[in-house]
């Protein structure tokens, strides 16, 4: 017995001896003992990366004086346990240790904190977080156990909708339209009577037809203003008298075409505003100094030395050539009446203006246009109605601007963007534009040009905010997408304040949102609830949502925002 008791005795030994020898085993045992931590807990995507700050804390003997360590925090895969990303290894040295590291004492223990970022990658959202540890004391090296620290990412940005706004370019109709036209009759030196000829100008012809116009579309007759001037080169009085005696003979000629077609408001006195301006000399200078006249500068001191308007005309009568070339020249066209006529265009009715816009939409003005694709709710109308003012007012950028807003909600991006591009050269400086080249912009992937864009749009409308918006979610900027979606309710709108904290304002706005019922909507509720630890609404929500969408199922499984519950038989019963 004794024999026996020495050999244990002697084996005891030799392990207890071995076990000293490799400190390194010591160390594993006791690796469960070590306090590491993740913030956030667990990680979330903000932008196109994840953020993470590891840190560890090692008792008091644990760590041997000699030994060094690299950790490394990696994901696994939930469910092939397959490390799916490592982060940066830290390096970890005894007080006796050389190279480099964060010193641990083997006495008082030791710490570390890192802080780390990695672009996101879809594997990393069913994921749980393990320490590696590989350490070493001399020649000997062993890898620890894992011990793991923390759960999944969440990846509830990634919900943010591609429902950027793109703006119509907006008509100007209204009921009435305001008609409008001028002419002008000129008369010989020193008489008030409307010769023949005047009333055969293009002009007065252009005013017969404007009133034959007027009949046919039912014109509401508002004035004929009739403003009427003598020329410089005759007494002053006589000037005066003259002045009004031809605004008196062009009224008569208007009224008489009136009379001519029949149109009974032409005879209305009150119709008719008679203004005699007499001797036009503010005139005479425009034409003197539009003109080649040799002695004009002269003859321009010479007016603005007398404010006696008979004194300049003796002076500039007293430049006999010059005189001459003057009554020749320049006088006559001052002896005339202008003649201003305004009226106002009933709008043509709803079945008019589609009647038209169909089958001959040259006859619309592109207000009538416009306000036409508003009589329609179908997409493939409106294009259609669209295009007809592309092609009868090629110039004006909103044709093109609004084919393309159809193509956006038709999910036609490229051939949106040439649209907008096309309207860009219609009008380069058009905000309304920029803001829908920002919208295609993004919707092709590049969210800097994108921004770009929007920053020349803002002043467009509160949609160049919201659009920007959707751009601060994506960029992980949550309040700033709170802000600019305000007054917006929307389900992203609703997202962009559960990511920024504000669950009871989420669940407003998405109930006030043409989404409420949507598989997403509830979605988002459901995770609202886990975030509030509710577990009926997160139950009630979930079952919602995978009902619409049977998807669903197999992203709440893996989702990190329901950890809570995933061992609660009533939630996880929704997707198992």
């Amino acid at each position: 017995m004794r024999t026996t008791y020495s050999v244990i005795g002697i084996l005891t030994a030799v392990v207890l001896v071995a076990s000293g020898c490799n400190p390194l085993k010591k160390m594993n045992k006791k690796h469960g003992m070590v306090n590491y931590t993740m913030n956030p807990d667990p990680l979330e995507l903000h932008g196109d990366s994840v953020a993470i700050n590891v840190s560890g804390r090692y008792p008091a003997k644990f760590f041997h004086k000699k030994a060094v360590a690299n950790v490394t925090p990696v994901m696994k895969d939930v469910e092939t346990g397959a490390i799916v990303k490592e982060f940066e290894t830290i390096k970890l040295r005894g007080e006796k240790a050389a190279g480099e590291g964060v010193m641990i004492m083997k006495k008082a223990g030791g710490t570390f904190n890192v802080s780390n970022k990695i672009a996101y990658d879809p594997s990393m959202e069913n994921v749980v977080l393990e320490i590696l540890v590989d350490a070493g004391v001399k020649s000997k090296t062993m890898k620890f156990d894992p011990v793991p620290f923390g759960n999944g990412v969440v990846t509830t940005p990634l919900m943010v909708q591609s429902d950027e706004m793109p703006i119509l370019g907006k008509d100007n109709f209204t009921k009435t339209s305001p008609r409008s036209i001028d002419a002008e009759i000129n008369y010989d030196i020193q008489s008030s009577s409307v010769r023949p000829a005047e009333l055969k100008a293009e002009d007065m012809l252009a005013v017969g037809a404007f009133m034959d116009k007027g009949i046919t579309y039912e014109y509401d007759w508002k004035s004929v203003n009739i403003t009427s001037y003598a020329s410089p080169d005759g007494e002053t009085a006589i000037n005066e008298n003259l002045a009004s005696d031809r605004a008196n003979t062009a009224g008569k000629a208007v009224m008489n075409m009136f009379a001519k077609r029949k149109i009974e408001a032409g005879k209305a006195e009150g119709l008719y505003k008679k203004t005699p301006k007499g001797e036009d000399w503010d005139g005479f200078k425009t034409k003197l100094e539009a003109s080649s006249i040799e002695d004009k500068d002269l003859i321009i001191r010479v007016l603005g030395m007398y404010s006696d308007d008979k004194k300049r005309e003796e002076e500039i009568k007293n430049m006999a050539k010059t005189y001459t070339i003057l009554a020749e020249q320049i006088l006559p066209p001052l002896r005339r009446s202008v003649i201003s006529i305004k009226a106002e265009e009933k709008a043509k009715t709803d079945e008019e203006l589609m009647k038209l816009v169909k089958g001959n939409p040259s006859e619309l003005t592109m207000e009538e246009i416009l306000h036409t694709a508003t009589l329609y709710n179908d997409l493939n109308q409106k294009l259609e109605v669209f295009m007809a003012a592309q092609k009868t007012h090629p110039s004006d950028w909103r044709g093109h601007n609004n084919v393309g807003w159809v193509y956006v909600q038709q999910n036609k991006i490229e051939a949106a963007k040439t649209e907008f591009e096309k309207a860009a050269k219609a009008s380069v400086s058009e905000k309304v534009v920029m803001n829908n080249m920002g919208v295609v912009t993004r919707l092709m992937g590049d969210r800097d040009g994108a921004l770009a864009y929007y920053e020349k749009a803002k002043g467009a409308g509160k949609e160049v905010n919201y659009n920007i918006g959707i751009l601060n979610i994506m960029d992980g900027k949550y309040e700033d997408a709170v802000s600019n979606m305000s007054g917006m309710n929307t389900f992203n709108s609703a997202l962009a304040q559960t990511l920024n904290g504000n669950t009871d304002g989420a669940l407003n706005t998405i109930e006030a949102s043409d989404a409420k019922a949507s598989a997403e909507a509830y979605y988002l509720k459901a995770i609202i609830g886990a975030r509030t630890s509710n577990k009926d609404m997160v139950v009630n929500n979930l079952k919602a949502a995978i009902e619409k969408d049977g998807d669903l199922k197999s992203k709440a499984k893996k989702d990190a925002e329901f950890l809570e519950f995933r061992e609660d038989a009533d939630v996880s019963g929704l997707w198992n």
